[in-house]
């Protein structure tokens, strides 16, 4: 009668290894979720959630983000390969942008292709991180590093800017004082400015009757609806006065009702929304009275974005 075999021995190492089902099963959900968090699709889940249940009245009614496609998608600004784009706004007189660049500070004149036409110098800024047309060849700046907001006057034959000749007020501290003002947007329906606080994400408002002159101080506005990690720039839309609020860190641009009510969003990943590649740091936005959509993005890249109907 033949002897049976006798087993191989047991792999220690193997065994030591050797998890229940439900072990992989937790690992698995686990770094899936890991995944999720660090592509930012956590923040967009419950958004996508919630644009299921807009009616076609208020798609219609609002800037509904979903339906935009790059037109014009990463056009490096030619001349400022060595700068960074920090925000980008529109002036519906000239029909022309003005970007502020935070590395060298200056203010650029481009055109709606994405063309640079003009430059001038910022002098006695620190770090320009936000600017919006107000009226009158107004706009507003805010500085960073020193927690300032300035209101300058420019106009075709403007080539410098010297923060000592304009107003600049004092934005305060921020509970990060290394990411503090960096977006703000000019709300002519409610007569005010609107800025936004990097990190934690948060919003305030100033009032204003359109001057240079702000009226009393700046008021915190109360919003949980800012599903961000960071807030880089803000732009109202003058067709909905809805409020666009972009975030680099999540890659995404929200859109806000008058109440402060989330109402759709755009995410800036590679194969959305006719983007061939990530937007690498999106800094900036604006949008024109056609609701065309501009957006910039450091060091250097410009982004233009209409509506698909």
């Amino acid at each position: 009668m033949a002897k049976p075999q006798a087993l191989p021995p047991a792999n220690p190492a193997r065994s030591r290894f050797a998890l229940p089902w439900y072990a992989w099963t937790l690992l698995a959900v686990a770094a899936a979720y890991g995944l999720a968090f660090a592509m930012h699709w956590d923040d967009r889940g419950l958004l996508w959630l919630s644009e299921r249940f807009q009616s076609p009245a208020q798609r219609q009614e609002s800037v509904w983000l979903p339906n935009y496609r790059a037109v014009i998608d990463a056009k490096p600004l030619p001349g400022l390969e060595k700068d960074e784009a920090s925000d980008v706004t529109y002036n519906p007189q000239t029909k022309t942008l003005f970007a502020v660049m935070g590395k060298n500070p200056f203010l650029a004149e481009l055109s709606l292709q994405g063309d640079v036409l003009r430059k001038m110098p910022l002098v006695g800024w620190s770090n320009p991180e936000g600017v919006s047309y107000m009226e009158n060849g107004l706009l507003a700046i805010t500085d960073e590093r020193k927690h300032t907001l300035s209101i300058v006057q420019i106009d075709a034959h403007t080539r410098e800017l010297n923060k000592a000749d304009f107003p600049h007020y004092d934005l305060g501290p921020s509970k990060n004082q290394n990411k503090g003002f960096e977006g703000i947007a000019w709300d002519p329906s409610n007569q005010q400015l609107v800025l936004g606080e990097e990190r934690p994400p948060a919003l305030f408002t100033w009032k204003s009757d359109g001057s240079q002159l702000l009226n009393g101080d700046k008021q915190i506005h109360i919003s949980n609806k800012l599903d961000l990690r960071n807030l880089s720039a803000l732009a109202i839309d003058p067709r909905t006065d809805h409020l666009l609020v972009l975030s680099a860190d999540s890659h995404l641009l929200l859109e806000l009702d008058e109440k402060g009510e989330q109402v759709s969003f755009m995410t800036l990943l590679g194969g959305f929304n006719g983007l061939k590649d990530t937007i690498p740091r999106a800094e900036g936005v604006t949008v024109d009275e056609a609701g065309n959509i501009y957006m910039v993005s450091e060091p250097n890249l410009f982004y233009r974005f209409e509506k698909q109907r």
